[in-house]
């Protein structure tokens, strides 16, 4: 997984690099205009170098160490049920429908049994785009057409599922914002109905995040996260930016863990993310 992080990467971690040019020891000063150029919020530089050994030459021990602690966030236990259903939100246009088909996916790569809900209703092309994605993925899927109850879909969704012996089930969502009352009135609903499904579903309420967006994709998710209480987020885009560093504003913000990382167009380019690969992946260029 760290090739493929690192190759996702390859706009911030080149940014990075270009920054450090011939320098063999890394000061202060210059790891702060590195982290900068990689989109790390100016805050949190001053953070990282403020808990950084006094002595001006930055060690890569203590660099990981201090970095690591924006990424506490423990990812939820999955429950133990079958299917495991998750709740994926997010506005039009973060690359929600390919997140869900990716994570699709790679249930499949990992021999699992998946069924889609397209719950999103509010648009007919929302639900023809996850028909589509569901047909060239050769997974099965539960639609209707616009307008039509969303929780009605998720309800039918999740009991095929039980009833077929499936291992997922992934509920689209409407690109709901904020400010519409009758979209955040719809989601409480879908999840009330989910439970009545089975109890416990959703099991998962997921946010896909643009990493391109920055603080405007922050505050999505704070408003987001006062409808329903989120588990965790899905980052896309980020082979399409140099902007690789802003994961630690988003994991800070948010106090959430980052599920998973998009990192190109491909249906193989989502993975889990690593803590641990991922702070490798923005160190190997500061000390190479």
């Amino acid at each position: 997984m760290f090739g493929f992080l690192k190759n996702g990467l390859k706009k911030t971690l080149e940014s990075i690099h270009l920054v450090k040019a011939s320098n063999k020891i890394i000061t202060k000063d210059l790891l702060e205009e590195m982290l900068l150029e990689a989109d790390v919020a100016y805050e949190i530089v001053e953070e990282i170098i403020y808990y950084l050994p006094p002595n001006d030459e930055v060690k890569k021990a203590d660099l990981e160490r201090v970095m690591g602690t924006y990424f506490i966030y423990d990812k939820p236990e999955l429950a133990n049920a079958k299917p495991f259903v998750d709740l994926i939100l997010g506005v039009n246009g973060v690359g929600k429908t390919t997140s869900i088909a990716k994570m699709a996916h790679l249930h499949k790569e990992n021999g699992k049994k998946v069924i889609l809900g397209a719950c999103d209703t509010f648009r007919a092309g929302a639900i023809e785009q996850l028909k589509l994605w569901a047909q060239k993925l050769n997974i099965d899927i539960i639609a209707t057409s616009q307008g039509h109850d969303p929780s009605a879909v998720a309800y039918d969704a999740i009991s095929k599922a039980l009833a077929k012996n499936y291992d997922r089930v992934i509920l689209d969502t409407a690109g709901r914002l904020q400010n519409q009352k009758n979209l955040a009135n719809e989601l409480e609903k879908i999840v009330r109905i989910s439970d009545k499904a089975m109890q416990g579903a959703p099991h998962r309420k997921i946010l896909v995040l643009d990493g391109t967006q920055g603080v405007a994709g922050i505050l999505q998710a704070k408003a987001f996260n006062d409808l329903v209480k989120l588990d965790g987020v899905v980052i896309t885009k980020l082979d399409g930016t140099a902007k690789g560093g802003a994961l630690f504003s988003i994991a800070r913000e948010l106090e959430l863990p980052i599920l998973y990382v998009g990192v190109g167009e491909k249906m193989q380019d989502l993975c889990e993310f690593s803590v641990k690969d991922y702070l490798d992946a923005i160190l190997e260029p500061i000390f190479k």
